[in-house]
């Protein structure tokens, strides 16, 4: 897969317990799969509908996909969409932005203009 930037969606306090620590273990549902989830920009509206609805305190984090290529497979998911999944500890320092999502009045999250 060519270089892009992937997101990963994080509460705010398990990426400030992460950064903490410098490696983000995963969210509850990324250690029961077995990887860390991430979603390409075009990927990051689904994801959020899908997994985030209505939650508040959240941070997008970028990451080159490059950085992470030792551990990170394109797999099938969603729609049978080839999806980032990163297989190990995730070191904080390879993140390049981290900003909040915000939450529009109907509950819906903005998110910033992203690189595809």
């Amino acid at each position: 897969m060519a270089n892009t930037i992937i997101y990963k969606i994080v509460p705010r306090t398990l990426w400030q317990q992460a950064q903490k620590s410098g490696v983000f273990q995963g969210s509850e549902a990324d250690r029961a799969d077995g990887f860390i989830h991430f979603s390409t920009a075009d990927q990051l509206a689904g994801t959020l509908e899908k997994h985030f609805s209505q939650q508040g305190s959240l941070l997008l984090i970028s990451f080159e996909s490059t950085d992470l290529q030792d551990k990170l497979k394109w797999e099938p998911a969603r729609g049978g969409a080839l999806f980032p999944h990163y297989y190990g500890p995730l070191p904080t320092h390879l993140a390049i932005d981290e900003s909040a999502l915000q939450v529009d009045e109907t509950g819906t999250h903005v998110t910033p203009d992203l690189e595809p």
